[in-house]
């Protein structure tokens, strides 16, 4: 059969000696006790990963969006929390101030999230405001030289260990989309504090918070891009972040094709054939689409249907064939702490995250039904 990890490269190989030195004997503890060791925080730095992608003239390591996506998902087949807290990291907060920062917010804020000094956050979904971005009740005011704001943040990622949040607010929300604005928040700063921490079904070990903004004062270089533009700053990190999210939950459904294998070489190799080709070939499909969104985001082409298509297509994969793992493992594939368990656990958390199956559904749909629709407007 063939491999079905991802191609060789000199990135994707470092990545797979990582995950088996750092990642995959902690995974199970990583589950338990919903906390990533700091030492694999900074392992991830020293190895220049928090710098991936990033350009090394503001402190990164280099490389393709390919390369990424191929760490993303081997490090994910291992513990996908931990190539989550890297994705969030990378897709949603640094790539944003990379692409909307000025040179002195580029200095200040993405060199030592490049260089792995910092962790990097995304505070965008509110209570009640969740696929609805435009929705935002967090609000901002001017007050002199400075911006005020005050709100909720929910479902926050990275916040505990963020040295830099990406926080949207509107300043009317009557306005919706037009009165969002982006702005870089140190969590350091007065008024802003982590209420609390959330636990989740799967993905533990990501850090996934309520974060609290009571009238945290910003300087006016704070504001990342115009005002007004927070929302287009939003969906483009998010359309960028859906590749890397697509990438590890490719991961998970990996591992549990591995997973899935090994039990029914162990229980029923005959009767379990039909069941592994569906598998290989939902695995088979998901990566080529995931490839392809990558390949097209290196190429400076238009992807945002190719990113929603490969976020779509790996969720699905990851909780069909993590679901089958579970049965083919039999009673003790439903144990608490079972590698099949752990795996479909985190395997559902992704239909949810960085845009639901709904929202997928809806780009894909309006840009192949629609004749005025552009494939690109998300």
């Amino acid at each position: 059969m063939p491999d079905p990890r991802p191609v060789a490269s000199s990135w994707s190989a470092r990545a797979l000696a990582f995950a088996d030195r750092f990642v995959r004997p902690a995974a199970a503890a990583i589950d338990r006790e919903d906390r990533i060791p700091d030492s694999i925080v900074r392992a991830l730095a020293h190895e220049g990963f928090l710098g991936l992608g990033l350009p090394p003239e503001w402190g990164g390591s280099g490389g393709t969006m390919s390369d990424t996506t191929s760490v993303f998902e081997t490090l994910s087949a291992a513990s996908a929390a931990v190539a989550v807290t890297l994705s969030v990291h990378l897709s949603v907060c640094a790539r944003p101030i990379l692409r909307w920062g000025t040179d002195a917010q580029k200095e200040a804020h993405l060199r030592p999230l490049a260089r792995g000094e910092r962790v990097g956050a995304f505070a965008l979904s509110e209570p009640g405001v969740g696929s609805d971005s435009a929705g935002l009740a967090t609000r901002y005011r001017r007050d002199g030289a400075e911006f005020v704001l005050h709100g909720t943040k929910m479902f926050t990622s990275n916040a505990v260990s963020a040295g830099v949040v990406l926080v949207f607010a509107t300043r009317d929300p009557s306005l919706r989309g037009p009165g969002i604005s982006a702005f870089i928040v140190p969590p350091a700063t007065t008024g802003c504090s982590v209420a609390q921490r959330l636990e989740k079904l799967g993905l533990r070990g990501s850090e996934t918070t309520e974060l609290v903004l009571d009238d945290v004062r910003l300087p006016a270089d704070a504001m990342l891009g115009p005002e007004g533009s927070g929302l287009k700053v939003a969906l483009s990190a998010l359309t960028g972040g859906r590749v890397g999210i697509a990438s590890c939950a490719l991961g998970v459904a990996r591992a549990a094709f591995e997973e899935m294998l090994r039990s029914a070489r162990a229980r029923d190799p005959e009767g379990a054939r039909g069941r592994v080709a569906e598998a290989y070939a939902e695995l088979a499909s998901a990566r080529a689409l995931v490839r392809e969104a990558a390949e097209l985001m290196d190429a400076g082409a238009p992807f945002v249907r190719a990113a929603s298509v490969a976020k779509l297509v790996a969720s699905r994969a990851a909780v069909s064939i993590a679901s089958a793992g579970v049965d083919l493992a039999g009673p003790e594939g439903t144990r608490v702490g079972h590698p099949a368990e752990r795996l479909l656990r985190d395997a559902r958390v992704f239909p949810i995250v960085e845009g639901t199956t709904e929202i997928q559904e809806l780009i894909l749909g309006r840009s192949l039904l629609d004749p005025n629709e552009s494939p690109n407007a998300y």
